[in-house]
């Protein structure tokens, strides 16, 4: 975490408030509701979004600020080809453009940015502007920003067992010592820990195809706030919230409480 002195005064508290808790090493989040957001407001569909950048800076730097090691958004799913032609333009427009213009903030907050998804759906310029600032973000070794972009969970597993297939079939790989590993490595995450916490926004309680293998023993917390309406304060709120979790991964109470307690003769 950086230091208390550097941080704002709304961060401040947040950190005090979450002080001496288990932070998180991966937060993932579905940011839902922005169009609904725009519809509660009269607005069209787009200014949803575009107020949904905001939600993704606020959630970026605190995350950067606390420590937090990796967050993964849930950006655009496979199935988002679907919409409207109109808001599946206008969705591609801002994202190249928002990360472009956040791009000096990311470099100078030791931000790099990854991108998992089938990229090559997405149209040219927006990729090129993403491939900019991932380049540009490289050599940042603080938080790890991953946006999901043309993403599913399906999609993802089925391209790891075509590649353990291929291997299988070209006699480089034992079908039968195929491990849980093998699979996971295979995976567009395979260079980052499992989730620990999964937000969703927007007051629905499902993962939408979305990180499945992952997400097996991540903590899932739902919210009726919209995308655009949670900030620093709301994940804070999340955060506390799997704090006061007990991650058992399939002990008992006592084999956890066990295993946290301090050798005898010690405090």
């Amino acid at each position: 975490m950086k230091a208390k002195e550097n941080l704002d005064k709304q961060t401040q508290i947040i950190a005090d408030r979450l002080e001496g808790g288990s932070m998180p090493r991966h937060i993932a989040i579905i940011m839902d509701g922005n169009g609904r957001w725009a519809k509660k407001r009269s607005l069209p569909r787009s200014a949803g979004h575009y107020e949904g950048v905001a939600s993704v800076r606020k959630a970026t730097e605190l995350c950067s600020d606390l420590g937090v090691g990796f967050l993964t958004l849930y950006a655009f799913s496979t199935e988002n080809w679907n919409r409207p032609k109109e808001e599946v333009d206008t969705l591609m427009t801002l994202i190249g453009m928002a990360i472009e213009r956040e791009t000096p903030d990311l470099v100078r907050n030791n931000v790099h940015l990854n991108l998992i998804g089938d990229l090559d759906r997405m149209p040219e310029d927006a990729r090129n502007r993403l491939f900019r600032c991932r380049k540009a973000t490289e050599d940042c070794d603080g938080l790890t920003l991953t946006l999901c972009l043309s993403y599913s969970a399906r999609w993802e597993i089925t391209e790891a067992a075509r590649q353990l297939a291929r291997q299988a079939a070209d006699g480089l790989i034992d079908i039968e010592k195929i491990s849980e590993s093998d699979i996971s490595s295979r995976l567009s995450t395979s260079t980052m820990p499992d989730p620990d916490l999964l937000i969703r926004t927007g007051g629905e309680t499902r993962l939408s195809n979305y990180l499945l293998w992952q997400a097996a023993y991540a903590e899932l917390y739902f919210t009726d706030t919209l995308w655009p309406d949670f900030g620093k304060e709301q994940l804070a709120d999340a955060i506390a919230d799997y704090q006061h979790r007990e991650r058992r991964f399939g002990r008992t109470s006592d084999q956890v409480a066990a295993q946290a307690a301090p050798p005898d003769g010690h405090s």
